[in-house]
């Protein structure tokens, strides 16, 4: 049998929805978690979880 594991949120350290496999790979994968209503972007590789680094938004001036 395949071992599984929830997801936990990178910011609130809880349970989300998501289960992942020892061969689940995820690259910029929008995570929604329920508990903080947070949106993070994840990386899964061989059941590890990384916070994907995203640039910041740059405003537009006038």
């Amino acid at each position: 049998m395949i071992s599984q594991q929830w997801v936990m949120c990178p910011v609130c350290d809880s349970k989300t929805r998501i289960k992942i496999r020892k061969d689940t790979e995820l690259i910029n994968f929008p995570l929604y978690c329920p508990k903080c209503r947070k949106e993070s972007l994840i990386n899964v590789k061989k059941q590890k979880v990384s916070i994907a680094k995203e640039p910041d938004a740059k405003t537009q001036s006038r």
